[in-house]
């Protein structure tokens, strides 16, 4: 799946129209749509606050990983990592 696709579906299930995502991240929504159909490749910047705007990983928005992690789970990920090795194990 191409990072165009990623965007459209998970835009799509979040019920979100392109122009929402754009004021989102700062442009319009014709220019986020040219992200969708792979016409044009976002700069990383760019594709760091698409991925805060979708509330995903900048990975799975990459074809980096298959996991979707929202936003919730992606935020206690850091939570965890932040406590001492031997409180960390326990959540394991």
């Amino acid at each position: 799946m191409t990072f165009g696709e990623r965007l459209t579906q998970v835009r799509k299930r979040k019920s979100l129209s392109q122009a929402e995502v754009g004021k989102k991240i700062g442009i319009n929504g014709d220019a986020y749509g040219r992200y969708e159909r792979n016409e044009v490749k976002p700069t990383i910047e760019m594709a760091v606050k698409i991925a805060q705007a979708l509330e995903v990983s900048l990975d799975f928005l990459t074809g980096n990983s298959d996991v979707e992690l929202d936003k919730a789970t992606l935020d206690r990920v850091q939570e965890v990592t932040k406590l001492p090795k031997k409180t960390r194990i326990t959540f394991l």
